[in-house]
Order: structure tokens, then C-alpha cells, then sequence
């Protein structure tokens, strides 16, 4: 190569090209897997995977402040040439959306027969694994926070309730959840009246979390792996599932799908068995982020804390109709934060 050309690559956009360049190359050999899950926990499944079958895995992750919509919205801007071989996904709203845009392909392995029919597609275009709740997350200091969250949100101020901003991530799915149950006109002018009294939003669960764990809120939403990772750092918190008006919790599995085009049908078929197995549940209920199987799994082999979350996703409310509700949610939250 020409010095100059060296030297043009060697700059600043040079770089990026560069970076570009081998990911091109790496993706020739490898199944392509976009993670929207916290890498902290996803990569190291899907090295096992990996390992154990001799199929080289690249893996592309997302932001904290995007992660789920920014990668269905980049399959989607790829539908002609499909990069992406399998979607990873941590919420279940932007499968929905891609199957509608038939990018998704169907595939009904070993691991989709153990899950159950509420939380997959009949067609096998997607299901659904390993499974979080939305909670409320509250300082102990702060008593009423932790009796009844109510009490707080309730006040003429919001300034010490934390909530990630809802364009992106669960929060968004907790919208359209809402969307769904109140209709459009009344969650906009809650969301204005929370906006209105301050409340603290921030760029995603973690950062909800951080605040209520260091006592600058008394009171945030976010999910439960967030939650753990608090009570694991010894903060004084506590947790407990958000509601709706008839009981219903929120419970937000992780989703998996085959992405239509994929030229490692078969590598991604092994892959997707693999996510879906009960060993793959096990591993994410027993990792710090205590995620809940959606499989059977006996009891026995559960951490204690994920048995009490298993009893309260028994209440979660049936995500699979949110398709109508996600179309006009998001398209008032882009309104709303990207103008």
C-alpha cells in the first residue's frame, strides 16, 4: 500500500475504516450474533457456545441508552444485506416489530418446545428465554419509599424518584405496557405531569439504580438485575414489582431469533437451541443478575432470591399484544426526544 494511503488510514475516519475492515473480515468466518444484553453477562454464554461447539462467534453489542431499539433498528437499515445471523434480545418489543417487517426467520428447535406458548412466536420467528421484572428500587433510609412507593410519587415533587428516559430499553416496553392498559391520552399527560413536578430522568436503568443507591433519590424504576447488582454492592436497597391497576407485574424476557437472509442457517439454528436450553437458564438465574427461567426448571436448583421473583412473574401481563401500542408509543416518545 502507497504511503499515503498508510497515512490516510492512520488517521482519525482512517481508523474507523480500519475498525470497519476487520469486522468485515471477522464476520466471514463467524456467526454474527447482535447482543442486546449487558455483555457482562451474555459474553460469557456465548463464548461457552463457542467452545463447546467449535463455531466462531462475533458479537456486536449495544450502548446502555440504546441498546435493543438501536440494533432492531440497524437490522432493519441491513434487510437487503443482512449482516446480523442471530438477534440476541433483551426485551421482546422490537422482535415484535421486526417479524411484522418479516425480517425474522422461523425455526423451531430443541429449546423452543420447552418454553412456554405465552412467551414465543407459534411460527418459532421468536421466543423468549431468561426472563427480568420492572420493580421499583428504593433507598431503605427513605421508609415510605420502601413501604409503599405511592407516597412519593404522589408529592408535589418529584426530585428524589429517578426513571430512565423511556425512548430506549424496558423502560419503553413499561410504556407501551401502559400505552396498552390507560390509552395514549393518559399516559402522555402522566408522563408531562411526572416531567412537570422533576423528576430525575436519566440515560438507563443503571444510572436510575446508581441514584437510589447512593441516596440522591429515595425512589427509581428499573429492573431486577439492576436491582441485584445494588444489593450485591452492599447499598441499601430494596425491591418490589411494579403493578398495574389489576395485579399484573411486568415481566420482560430476554428474546431470540434467526435473522431472514443469514447464510449460518445452521450454526444459528445450534446457537438459538443453546440460548433456549435449561442449562442456558440455570447459568442466568444463578449469575448476578438472577434472571428468571421461562422453562421448567425445578425449583430446587434455583437460588432463593430467583424463586420469589418466579412467583411474582406468574402475575406479568401478556406482552405479546403490545404490537399497536409499541407502533404510537414510540412514535410520540421520538416526538417528544428527537426533535
Amino acid at each position: 500500500m502507497p504511503r499515503a494511503s498508510i497515512a490516510r488510514l492512520l488517521a482519525p475516519a482512517g481508523l474507523l475504516a480500519l475498525a470497519a475492515l476487520a469486522w468485515l473480515a471477522l464476520r466471514r468466518d463467524a456467526l454474527v450474533v447482535y447482543c442486546a444484553h449487558d455483555a457482562i453477562y451474555s459474553e460469557r454464554i456465548l463464548k461457552e457456545f463457542e467452545q463447546r461447539t467449535g463455531i466462531s462467534v462475533a458479537i456486536r453489542f449495544d450502548t446502555e441508552a440504546t441498546k435493543s431499539l438501536g440494533l432492531a433498528e440497524l437490522i432493519q437499515r441491513e434487510k437487503e444485506t443482512p449482516r446480523c445471523d442471530v438477534f440476541w434480545n433483551n426485551e421482546l418489543l422490537g422482535m415484535l416489530d421486526l417479524q411484522e417487517r418479516g425480517l425474522l426467520e422461523p425455526y423451531q428447535g430443541s429449546g423452543f418446545a420447552r418454553i412456554p406458548a405465552a412467551f414465543k412466536d407459534p411460527q418459532g420467528h421468536w421466543t423468549g428465554f431468561a426472563a427480568r421484572l420492572r420493580v421499583w428500587i428504593s433507598n431503605r433510609r427513605a421508609a415510605s419509599a420502601a413501604e409503599d412507593p405511592s407516597l412519593l410519587t404522589s408529592a408535589a415533587t418529584l426530585s428524589r424518584v429517578a426513571i430512565a428516559k423511556p425512548l430506549y430499553g424496558t423502560t419503553f416496553t413499561h410504556y407501551c405496557v401502559l400505552w396498552n392498559a390507560w390509552g395514549g391520552e393518559k399516559l402522555r399527560a402522566w408522563h408531562h405531569d411526572w416531567r412537570r413536578r422533576g423528576v430525575r430522568e436519566v440515560g438507563g436503568n443503571a444510572a436510575a439504580k446508581d441514584l437510589v443507591a447512593e441516596g440522591v433519590c429515595d425512589l427509581g424504576l428499573t429492573d431486577t438485575d439492576d436491582f441485584f447488582e445494588a444489593k450485591d454492592d452492599g447499598k441499601p436497597v430494596a425491591a418490589q414489582p411494579v403493578r398495574l391497576e389489576n395485579h399484573a407485574t411486568i415481566c420482560i424476557p430476554n428474546t431470540v431469533a434467526i435473522i431472514r437472509g443469514t447464510r449460518r442457517a445452521a450454526a444459528a439454528r445450534r446457537l438459538v437451541d443453546f440460548l433456549l436450553s435449561e442449562e442456558t437458564e440455570l447459568a442466568l438465574a444463578h449469575s448476578k443478575s438472577r434472571q428468571i427461567p421461562l422453562g421448567p426448571v425445578a425449583s430446587d436448583r434455583l437460588p432463593a432470591e430467583v424463586r420469589e421473583l418466579v412467583e411474582w412473574a406468574k402475575d406479568g401481563v401478556d406482552l405479546t399484544k403490545l404490537g399497536p401500542a409499541r407502533a404510537d408509543c414510540l412514535a410520540w416518545l421520538k416526538a417528544e426526544y428527537l426533535r
